[in-house]
């Protein structure tokens, strides 16, 4: 009868090893590609908690951060030249990059719409005081640069009323506020909050002038994730562990500790951000990583409005490949 207990037992405990999520049976490596503006920004909010809380461990991936010098392009170019196996990159980036016969796809969300304030110098004090004045922008072709020339236009300001120069990343467009080389600029937090503090004039919001759109999106190439869908799909839920934590009000303090310790925020900066994008809800974060593809049109359309793309717009579709959403049951 004991022998016989024990080997009971000894099968249950195999059957229960049976039952260990497979993720845990082998370590997947993933290496991911990210721009060195976004390394430590809070467009990188959502993978910085799913590396602290171990989300991405726990679906047995050695999550690898790449930093890729250059941003934009280069990040669609990493996934070619096997630098990378998946990249944060915006969508208008991607989008341009499938059209040139790139098969790059977006996988999952990471940023639906960023909320990025127009900071001028104090002597600013309207949009019309900004005529023949030099703006620190974005990339031309980028969902930041598109979303403040709508907001320029909204309040008078056309193209042709302000001079432009190329900045990249939110810390040196507001060193160049500061040094006085840019009369306003586009800022993320915690860099909009800083220059508030120290005088300078916040004319708007990016949000003011433009929809519900996908900016930032996880992008891998359709033949490397068809052939590697175990590792996809457990990232999209690790990446959906992440959002359900950060939007879980029970976890504010422990979001906010993870801010200011991966991103140099100042404790006050970071429950700024996070009341600026939850009190109210404002959808800067999707829910869970799932793509909405009307956000997705719009950010094309947004591109056929800056005369990047021409019509007919191709439609959504395109650019995503959902299946791995769905086979993690986010989409």
């Amino acid at each position: 009868m004991r022998r016989s207990l024990a080997a009971a037992l000894t099968a249950a405990v195999l059957l229960g090893l049976g039952s260990v999520d497979p993720a845990a049976a082998q370590t997947i490596t993933l290496r991911y590609g990210q721009a060195f503006s976004a390394l430590r920004s809070i467009f990188a909010l959502p993978l910085l908690v799913a590396e602290r809380e171990k989300f991405f461990a726990r679906e047995g991936l050695n999550f690898i951060v790449v930093p890729v010098p250059g941003g934009g392009e280069k990040l669609v170019e990493a996934l070619h030249d096997g630098t990378a196996d998946m990249t944060h990159v915006a969508t208008a980036f991607l989008i341009q990059a499938a059209l040139k016969g790139s098969d790059a796809a977006a996988i999952a969300s990471e940023f639906n719409n960023p909320i990025y304030s127009l900071v001028a110098k104090p002597e600013i004090r309207s949009y019309a005081d900004l005529k023949g004045k030099m703006l620190g922008m974005a990339a031309e072709t980028g969902s930041i640069t598109i979303s403040i020339r709508k907001l320029l236009a909204m309040n008078g300001l056309q193209r042709g009323d302000y001079q432009t120069k190329f900045v990249d990343g939110t810390p040196d467009r507001l060193a160049c506020l500061t040094a006085g080389d840019c009369y306003a600029v586009p800022l993320g937090q915690p860099q909009d909050f800083v220059a508030m503090r120290q005088g300078f004039r916040l004319l708007g919001l990016s949000t003011e002038a433009v929809p519900d759109f996908v900016y930032t999106v996880t992008a891998a190439r359709r033949s490397w994730a068809q052939a590697n869908e175990d590792a996809v799909v457990r990232f999209v839920r690790g990446l959906a562990a992440a959002f359900r934590f950060i939007r879980d009000p029970s976890r504010r303090n422990e979001v906010v500790r993870t801010i200011v310790e991966t991103t140099g925020f100042a404790e006050a900066n970071a429950r700024l951000t996070l009341s600026l994008f939850f009190e109210p809800e404002r959808n800067v974060l999707p829910r869970h990583g799932e793509i909405d593809l009307k956000g997705f049109a719009t950010a094309i359309a947004f591109m056929g409005e800056a005369g990047v793309l021409k019509e007919p717009l191709p439609p959504p579709e395109r650019f995503v490949d959902l299946r791995y959403l769905q086979a993690a049951g986010l989409q």
